[in-house]
C-alpha cells in the first residue's frame, strides 16, 4: 500500500409486491433484548421534522440502524449497511473505500444529502464508482437514520432523493448511567480479506456538566475472493481514523458540544493486464462541528440547534503504471494527481409549542448555507477539466408548522426558499457561472383511526442546485478512438432540478397480537416522484467528418482525434421514478422475524428511457432465536436481488460498444449468518458468515464481483468505573 503523504404504472407495482413480498430486515438482534425492549423501527429520530419522534410514529418514509443493529450487520464498508434496507442502495468500488448511496434511483452529486455529526459531505469526484462518494469507517458510528423522499424542506438544498445522517459514538454510547469512565475495545479477524480491526474509544464524566470522548480504529482489508474463487486484485484496503468529542453543559438544558473526526485511507486502483493506469491513492476526510443545542419542555417558546462546520476531502493518487500512449490522458509513471474539496456551513433552527384551542402546534423556523470550494491537481493528466475547479454557494430557509388534533389527526405544512450562485472557469480558459432560487412547499396529512394505523399522505417538492463537475466539465475520456475515446462538454446552461413526491403510506404500531408482551412494527408505502429539468448525461453523435467540433451546445470542445460523438450532462424536461417499499418486524422475545422488500421503476418521460440508477428489485427474510435466559442470539437473514437486464438500462450508444452492457446484473440471493454469546454483562463474543451459499455475483452498478462465503469472528470487552446502572428513559415530547 501507498504510504506518501421500463417504468410500471405505480398500481401495477402495487400489485406485484402485494403478490410476491415476502422480505425482511437488516439483522437486527441484540444478545440482551427482550419482548419488552425491541428497536426495530423503535429508534427516536428527528430527521423527518427536526422534532424528536420514533420511526413507527413519523409519517415519513424512515429507517433506523442503532448501534446493536450495526454490532451485528458487523460491515466492513458502510455499503453493506444498506444491505436489505427498502429504497436503499450503495454503490462502490472493490478498488475505493468510497460509498455511494443511492434512494429510490437517486444518487450523485447530493440528490441524497450525506451528514455525519451534523456536517455535509458533499464530496463529487466522476468517476466509476458515483459522483457523490462518502469516505466513513463503520466502526465509528452509533445511529444511521435514513429518510426517503425529499425532506429539503428542513435539510438543506438538493436533497430530493433523501437524507442519510450518520453520528458517530458518544459518552452516552460507552458509559452506562452512573459511570465516570470507561473503555470500550473491539477486535475482529477474519477469511477472505477480512484480515482484522481493532478499535478502542474511552470517555469521561467529569462530573454532570462535561465528558469527553477519545477513540480510534484501524482496519486492514487484503484482497478478496469472489464465489467462484477468482481473486479481485487490489481490492484491500487500510483505513484508520481518530474521533474526538468534549460536550458541555454550561447551564440547565444547554449543551455545546466540539467534534473532530478523522479518516485516512490507502489502496491501489487498477488491475495489472487490464487497466491502462494502476495508481496507488490515499484518502483523507477531516472533519470538525460545534453544535450548541437547547431544549426544555418546559420552555414553549425557545429549543433551538446551531451547527457550524467544515469539512475536507482530499483524494491524492501516484501513478505507478501508465500503458505507452496513454500519458495524456493520466500523466507519466509518478504523476501526482490530486482531488480536494473543502465544505464550511451552517445550519440552524428553532422550535416553538403552542394551542389554538384543542389545536397543538409546533412550529420550527430554520436556515442553512453551505459553500463548495473544489481544487484539482493533476500536472501531468486530464484531471484538471474531468474534475473542474470551481465554488458553490448554496443557501435557504424553511417554515415548518406541526399540528395535532387529538389523538387521530396530524398536519405538517412548510415553506422552503432556496438560493445558489456557481462560478468556475473551464480549461480553455473561458468563466462559467451558474445560478438560481426556488420556493418549495411541502404538505402531510396523518390519520389515526385505530390506536395501533396511522395513514398519511405527503405531498412535498425539493431543490437540486447542479454541482460545479456537472456544469464545468471538460475533458477528453480516456480510451482508444474511435469509441472509448470522446469529450465531455461543459454546460454552463444546465437547470436545476425540481422533484415532486407524492407518497401514501401506512405505520402499524401492534402490542400483543400472538402473545402477551410481542410487539409487531410496520411502515409501508407507495410514492411517485415526478422531477422536472432531471440531469442526466446525454450522448451527442457528430454530424460530419470525424474529428468535427461537437454540434448543438454553446461551448463547443476543440476538434480530436476521430471522435464519433460527445457527452454532456444536460436536462430531460420529466422523468418519473415510482415504487413501492415495507419494512416490518415481528418480535415476541424467544424469537422475531421480519418484512423487507421494494419494488421501483424510473422512466425518461422525455424520450422514453428508463433511468440508469434505479436499483433492482428487492425482496428478504430473516428469522432468528434467543435462549431464555438472552446469552445465546442467533439470525439467518436471507436476502434477494432481482436482475437488471438490458431493456431496464437507458439506451445511450450511437453507434459501437453498447456502454450499458457492462451494467447487466443477474439476480441472486445472498446468505448471512450471524451468531453472539454474552459471557458477561461487557463481555461479547460473535460469530458471523457472510455469503453462506458462497455464491457468485456482482451488485449492479459495482464493477466487480462481491465477496464469496467470510467467516469473521469479533469479541467485545468494556471497562468501566463508577456506581452500579440506572435504569432510565429519555422522554419524547409529545
Amino acid at each position: 500500500m501507498n504510504k506518501f503523504e421500463n417504468s410500471i404504472p405505480l398500481r401495477a407495482g402495487t400489485s406485484a409486491l402485494l403478490v410476491t413480498v415476502s422480505a425482511v430486515a437488516i439483522v437486527v438482534t441484540a444478545a440482551t433484548a427482550s419482548a419488552q425492549e425491541p428497536y426495530w423501527l423503535e429508534g427516536i429520530t428527528i430527521l423527518a421534522t427536526k422534532t424528536e419522534e420514533r420511526a413507527i410514529d413519523s409519517l415519513a418514509a424512515i429507517s433506523t440502524l442503532r448501534e446493536q443493529q450495526l454490532r451485528e450487520i458487523a460491515a466492513t464498508r458502510s455499503a453493506q449497511l444498506f444491505t436489505g434496507m427498502p429504497g436503499v442502495a450503495a454503490e462502490a468500488t472493490a478498488q475505493d473505500p468510497g460509498t455511494a448511496i443511492n434512494i429510490r434511483g437517486l444518487q450523485d452529486f447530493g440528490r441524497v444529502a450525506v451528514i455525519i455529526d451534523g456536517a455535509r459531505q458533499n464530496f463529487a469526484r466522476a468517476g466509476h464508482n458515483g459522483s457523490g462518494s462518502f469516505y466513513l469507517e463503520p466502526e465509528l458510528l452509533a445511529e444511521v437514520d435514513v429518510s426517503r423522499g425529499p425532506v429539503s424542506n428542513i435539510y438543506g438544498s438538493g436533497a430530493i432523493g433523501g437524507v442519510v445522517s450518520f453520528r458517530t459514538k458518544d459518552a452516552d454510547d460507552i458509559l452506562r448511567p452512573g459511570e465516570q469512565w470507561g473503555v470500550a475495545t473491539h477486535g475482529e479477524a477474519g477469511t477472505n480479506g477480512a484480515t482484522g480491526l481493532g478499535s478502542i474509544f474511552g470517555a469521561v464524566r467529569a462530573g454532570p456538566n462535561a465528558d469527553f470522548v477519545l477513540g480510534g480504529t484501524h482496519r486492514q482489508l487484503d484482497d478478496y475472493e469472489d464465489g467462484s474463487g477468482n481473486k479481485v486484485v487490489n481490492s484491500g484496503q487500510t483505513v484508520s481514523t481518530g474521533l474526538g468529542k468534549a460536550t458541555f453543559r454550561p447551564a440547565e438544558n444547554h449543551e455545546v458540544k466540539a467534534t473532530g473526526i478523522y479518516y485516512d485511507a490507502d489502496w491501489v486502483n487498477g488491475t495489472p493486464g487490464v487497466s491502462n493506469v494502476i495508481r496507488d491513492s490515499r484518502a483523507k476526510n477531516s472533519t470538525a462541528v460545534g453544535q450548541w443545542t437547547y431544549s426544555r419542555p418546559a420552555d414553549r417558546l425557545f429549543n433551538f440547534s446551531h451547527s457550524a462546520y467544515w469539512n475536507q476531502v482530499d483524494v491524492e493518487t501516484l501513478a505507478t503504471f501508465v500503458t505507452p500512449g496513454f500519458e495524456g490522458f493520466y500523466g507519466a509513471v509518478g504523476n501526482r494527481a490530486g482531488y480536494t474539496i473543502d465544505t464550511i456551513g451552517y445550519d440552524g433552527n428553532n422550535t416553538s409549542y403552542f394551542d389554538t384551542g384543542p389545536f397543538r402546534h409546533a412550529l420550527t423556523v430554520g436556515g442553512d448555507i453551505f459553500e463548495d470550494d473544489v481544487s484539482n491537481r493533476d500536472p501531468g493528466g486530464f484531471g484538471d477539466g474531468y474534475n473542474p475547479n470551481g465554488k458553490r454557494r448554496v443557501w435557504g430557509g424553511f417554515a415548518q408548522l406541526k399540528t395535532n388534533y387529538s389523538n387521530w389527526l396530524q398536519l405538517i405544512t412548510a415553506l422552503r426558499y432556496d438560493n445558489y450562485s456557481l462560478d468556475g472557469v473551464s480549461t480553455s480558459g473561458q468563466p462559467l457561472s451558474n445560478g438560481g432560487d426556488r420556493v418549495s412547499p411541502k404538505i402531510t396529512v396523518g390519520i389515526t383511526p385505530i390506536e395501533w394505523l396511522t395513514v398519511y399522505g405527503t405531498y412535498a417538492e425539493g431543490y437540486r442546485a447542479p454541482a460545479v463537475t456537472e456544469t464545468m466539465i471538460s475533458a477528453q475520456h480516456p480510451g482508444t478512438p474511435p469509441f472509448a475515446n470522446f469529450p465531455f462538454l461543459p454546460n454552463p446552461n444546465l437547470r436545476p432540478e425540481v422533484g415532486k413526491t407524492k407518497e401514501i403510506g401506512i405505520n402499524i404500531k401492534r402490542d400483543d397480537v400472538l402473545v402477551a408482551g410481542d410487539r409487531f412494527r410496520m411502515k409501508a408505502n407507495v410514492f411517485r416522484n415526478d422531477v422536472d429539468d432531471f440531469i442526466e448525461t446525454a450522448t451527442i453523435s457528430i454530424s460530419g467528418a470525424p474529428g468535427a467540433p461537437c454540434p448543438f451546445v454553446d461551448i463547443a470542445f476543440p476538434p480530436g482525434p476521430d471522435y464519433v460523438f460527445c457527452t454532456q450532462y444536460q436536462n430531460i424536461s420529466k422523468a418519473r421514478l415510482e415504487g413501492v417499499e415495507l419494512e416490518s418486524i415481528y418480535d415476541r422475545g424467544d424469537w422475531f422475524a421480519g418484512l423487507n422488500a421494494h419494488r421501483i421503476r424510473g422512466e425518461d418521460l422525455t424520450g422514453g428511457d428508463p433511468l440508469a440508477n434505479v436499483p433492482p428489485d428487492m425482496i428478504a427474510a430473516t428469522f432468528g432465536v434467543r435462549s431464555a435466559d438472552r446469552k445465546w442470539t442467533a439470525a439467518l437473514r436471507w436476502a434477494h436481488y432481482g436482475p437488471k437486464k438490458r431493456d431496464d438500462l437507458p439506451d445511450h450508444t450511437s453507434s459501437g460498444p453498447d456502454p450499458e452492457l457492462a451494467n447487466v446484473t443477474s439476480s441472486y440471493n445472498l446468505v448471512n449468518l450471524y451468531l453472539a454469546y454474552q459471557a458477561t454483562e461487557n463481555v461479547v463474543a460473535a460469530l458471523s458468515v457472510e455469503n453462506l451459499l458462497d455464491e457468485t455475483y456482482k451488485v449492479y452498478t459495482h464493477e466487480y464481483n462481491s465477496p464469496g462465503i467470510t467467516v469473521k469472528g469479533s469479541l467485545r470487552v468494556r471497562f468501566a468505573g463508577g456506581p452500579p446502572p440506572l435504569e432510565e428513559e429519555k422522554p419524547i415530547r409529545q
